[in-house]
């Protein structure tokens, strides 16, 4: 069975080793294909270090580490996740950005992803002015060459959960595939979900 526990602010720093293996090991896989390091990892959750309002929910079998979630208030995340919304004219003051959930395979099918979303939209309603939430995922080509027969996307999970596409809000991340020699960009597109009652979209800067 599983139990979940959150932490906050300062208290995140002893589990970033944990975030980090996990991130490693799910993200291997595609779509994300991400042949992790830890030097990677460490410039990544510098965001997270940083940020007295960021969050980490994780999954545990008895005293093991199997899933993690993160997030954090948009005004703490970096240029390329902030700029989408600061171009189009958002308020970022007002969003919530869902950082990864990842889980090792094994405990897939148990409802841990609904319990990661709602573990940070409860804590999101919580941060002063935050009335949206919002996440990112990769975009990638319907017959890309490394996709699985049995792949199944989250698309359908998602929009189960609140959320909905924006297709006019993308960004890129750069990061390390398993077949690169370096790094390259990727492509990617938010997800956005209201927190308030009745509200479908966000509030716009003015």
């Amino acid at each position: 069975m599983l139990t979940f526990k959150s932490f906050t602010g300062d208290e995140i720093t002893q589990y970033l080793n944990e975030v980090a293996r996990l991130r490693i090991q799910v993200f291997r896989d595609y779509p994300y294909l991400y042949d992790g390091d830890t030097h990677y990892e460490t410039r990544y959750l510098q965001t997270y270090i940083q940020s007295p309002h960021s969050l980490i929910v994780l999954a545990f079998d008895g005293e093991k580490v199997v899933g993690a979630s993160t997030g954090l208030p948009l005004t703490h995340e970096t240029a390329e996740v902030k700029a989408p919304f600061e171009q189009a004219g958002f308020d970022i003051d007002t969003l919530f950005y869902c950082g990864e959930s990842v889980l090792l395979p094994e405990y897939r099918g148990l409802g841990a992803g609904v319990t990661f979303f709602e573990y940070r939209e409860g804590y999101a309603k919580q941060v002063t002015g935050v009335t949206h939430s919002c996440f990112c995922a990769v975009m990638r080509p319907a017959k890309h060459p490394d996709k699985p027969d049995d792949f199944i996307p989250l698309d359908a999970f998602w929009k189960n959960r609140g959320y909905y596409p924006c297709p006019e809000l993308t960004t890129e991340f750069s990061w390390k595939e398993v077949h690169e020699t370096n790094e390259s960009t990727k492509p990617m597109m938010f997800w956005m979900k209201s927190l308030e009652a009745g509200t479908s979209n966000t509030k716009k800067a003015g």
